[in-house]
Parts: structure tokens; sequence; C-alpha cells
């Protein structure tokens, strides 16, 4: 299991808390990243939101790209994987932006493709938000430009939503980023399967995680032939000493205040997606259905959970806590050498 974590470009993961003591500021992510790249963790997942989903539309935010070239400048190890929504990119821009940011990281640059959900946010920036399925018709071109690019010089594409003619890219990446993506619908499933690397999830139990990681990789086998390389899940942990201190901080963060600034954005979430669950309103708190795997007690409780999710096929747990900078720490420190001696002993067996 690798572990990851994301970064907090919008001023911290929680709904229902407004200040987190995790500003959104360049000054707190380069804190966060140095960090995270000191204790070991392996990958950080940039978000692409130009509105706070979290804290409110008016609310601060960081742009995802911008970031992810500080980041990797500022790191030696770490993995940025940076989201990217096709309505908001031209491909053909895109394909040699990534090429200089993969340049700037050492090859540490991954992306991870995002349909995208918020028809407020397209409407403000200026956004393509076309039908649900056609967003994954869209991103399956997007993605085939990209690789195209990469690979080829010069390259041509006529489909439905792009066209290239005769594109020259110059410098070509010397290892192409990894493409991940994560989608639930059957067309999301079915499109994800012939045009990403890997897959990354939101949260869910062990068996339902269990149940995406066999049929994503049976869709992926009858087009490529091959498994995915990766499976992530987004997931909030609070790890403490004791149970009863860990529910507390549980009961803090999840108290549900309809008329918080984030929770339009939810009920937006919500009617936009196609959703193999229903959200609860406690699941609401934190987003991505960080709660539902439900990382929560004292370290070896919450590494018992962890080592189920490695068994079930999950390759690369993405961590949503706060304050981060004070989490990661113990994260780092208590919890994540019990997976690692669990997991030697049990190959080992």
């Amino acid at each position: 299991m690798d572990f990851g974590y994301w970064t907090p470009v919008y001023g911290g993961f929680l709904r229902n808390v407004g200040d987190e003591g995790m500003p959104a500021t360049w000054d707190y992510i380069k804190q966060i990243s140095v960090q995270a790249d000191r204790l070991g963790f392996h990958t950080t997942l940039v978000p692409e939101l130009y509105l706070n989903d979290r804290k409110g539309i008016e609310a601060p935010s960081l742009e995802a790209w911008a970031l992810s070239s500080a980041i990797l400048a500022v790191t030696d190890n770490l993995r940025v994987m940076t989201a990217i929504r096709p309505g908001f990119h031209l491909p053909t821009v895109a394909a040699k932006t990534s090429t200089t940011i993969t340049d700037i990281g050492s090859d540490r640059f991954a992306l991870n493709v995002v349909a995208a959900w918020w028809a407020e946010e397209a409407k403000q920036y200026g956004g393509n938000f076309t039908t649900h399925d056609a967003r994954y018709s869209q991103a399956t071109e997007f993605v085939e430009i990209l690789k195209g690019l990469w690979s080829v010089t010069p390259f041509s594409y006529n489909g439905e939503y792009y066209s290239v003619d005769e594109a020259v890219l110059s410098p070509k990446p010397n290892k192409l980023p990894a493409i991940f993506a994560g989608g639930e619908s059957e067309a999301g499933r079915d499109a994800i399967a012939a045009f990403a690397d890997s897959y990354v999830l939101h949260g869910g139990t062990v068996e339902e995680v269990r149940d995406k990681v066999t049929d994503l990789n049976e869709r992926r086998n009858r087009v490529t032939g091959s498994d995915f390389a990766e499976f992530g899940m987004a997931a909030y942990v609070i790890v403490r000493d004791t149970e009863a201190e860990a529910q507390r901080e549980l009961d803090r963060i999840t108290t549900v205040d309809p008329g918080s600034p984030g929770y339009a954005s939810f009920e937006e979430f919500r009617a936009h997606s196609q959703l193999d669950v229903e959200l609860s309103k406690r699941e609401y708190s934190v987003g991505t259905r960080g709660l539902r795997p439900n990382l929560v007690g004292t370290p070896e409780q919450v590494a018992e959970r962890i080592l189920a999710y490695q068994d079930a096929g999950l390759t690369l747990l993405l961590i949503q806590s706060s304050p981060l900078h004070e989490e990661l720490e113990r994260i780092a420190a208590d919890l994540i050498p019990l997976v690692g001696r669990r997991s030697l002993t049990n190959s080992a067996v």
C-alpha cells in the first residue's frame, strides 16, 4: 500500500468547520509538501476546482496546475497527481503544459482526468458542461490527443469534440504521465477502462472496493488485455490513542449544518453525478465519501482496516485529515509502520 494525501487547495477538507488552521495559500501548501516529502508520502492529489466546494463558493481556493509545478519544484520524491477537467482545457495545450511539468518534476507527474460535475462552476468559468455520458466521451478524446501528442510528431486528430491538424509537440516527455480517472456509471467505467492506466475511487466499504476492482479489471482486460496499474481511494483518517478520542473527533467534524456554505455544492454534486451508492448527510461533512471507509480509531484498528483494503486490491490511499500538518506527522509515526510491518508479515506467510 502506498500512502498519499489530498493537497488542501480550499483551506481544509471539512464542510462543518470554518477555520481548520489550513489557509488556502502557497506558504501553507509548501509547508505541507516539504513535510510530506520528508515523511515519505508517495503521492499528493491536487484537486482542480475554480470555486470552493468545501467552504462555499466565495471562499478562497488555489489553482491546481500552477500549484503542481511549485510542489514538484520544492520536493524530491513526492509524486504529484493533478486533476484535469477536459471541459476547461484544450488538449493540445494540456499536452504541452504537462510535458513541461513532467520535466520540472523529474517524471513525478501524473494526471487525474475528471469528467466534472459542477454546473455552476462551469457557468462562471466558461467550462464546457455537457450531459453526463457525453463528458466521458469528451474525456476519451482528450486523453487520446494527449497520448498522441506525447508520442507522435506531427499528430492529427478528428473527433466529435476536438480536431488537431499536424501539431508538433517538442520536447516530448521522457516518461509518459500516468493517467488516473474515476467514475461509477456504466458509461464512465467503460470509458475509463479504455483510456486510463489507473483507477481512483471515492471512499467505499471493503466489499464495495473489492467489487469495483474486479469489475474494472474485467472491463480493462476486455479492451487492453491487462489490469489497471493502480487502484487509489480517497479516505478521511482519524487516528487517536483511544477509540473514544477518535469518536469525539468524528463527532466534532460531522455535526451537519444544512445552512453551511458548502451544502449547496454537495446537493449539486448529487444531482449531476450517477453514483452507485447513496450519500449520507454525515458523508457530506468531508466530501469524496471520505468517511465511508471508517478509518477512524486507534492506530491498530485503522491499520487492520487498511490491510483489508489492500487485500481487496487497493494500492494507493489518498488521505484527507485535519489539520493536515499535525495529522501527517501522527499518521507517519503511528499508523504507517503498523501497516508496513503487517504487510510484510502477511506476504512472508
